[in-house]
């Protein structure tokens, strides 16, 4: 079993990485995606992948029964999913922005002269205003 999840995990990187590497906003979104369930099967994985009883102390006992499955991975998984759905929202926020401002997905195309501004600089004062 460990065998198949490493090999499931490193085919999630691999194409992850392949992902975030084109020219494209949406792969580049879909490439932290399937990097963010990756880095969550690795820990997982790390974890120990056991069908338990779960780690509950018993009354009058010191320690769950062995062998119990191991809360820490599933917490920080749970954790890991909730940040990376704020960073995933975040970057389909920027995008939407950068598809509005300049009409392209691709990053090779973008400048930072496509960019208009939206407000307009103040005048600087000159000498006669001031005393």
């Amino acid at each position: 079993m460990n065998l198949v999840m490493a090999l499931l995990t490193g085919t999630l990187f691999a194409v992850a990485i392949y992902l975030l590497l084109r020219r494209s906003l949406v792969y580049t979104l879909l490439g932290l995606s399937v990097l963010s369930h990756a880095a969550n099967l690795v820990i997982f994985t790390a974890g120990g992948l056991t069908r338990a009883t779960p780690p509950i102390v018993l009354a009058g006992e010191t320690a769950p029964p062995t062998p119990h499955a191991d809360p820490l991975p599933q917490a920080l998984i749970l954790t890991a999913i909730v940040i990376s759905f704020g960073v995933l929202a975040f970057m389909m926020a920027l995008m939407n922005r950068v598809f509005k401002t300049s009409d392209t997905d691709d990053t090779d195309d973008l400048t930072i002269t496509d960019i208009e501004p939206t407000f307009e600089p103040e005048a600087t004062p000159t000498s006669e205003h001031q005393h």
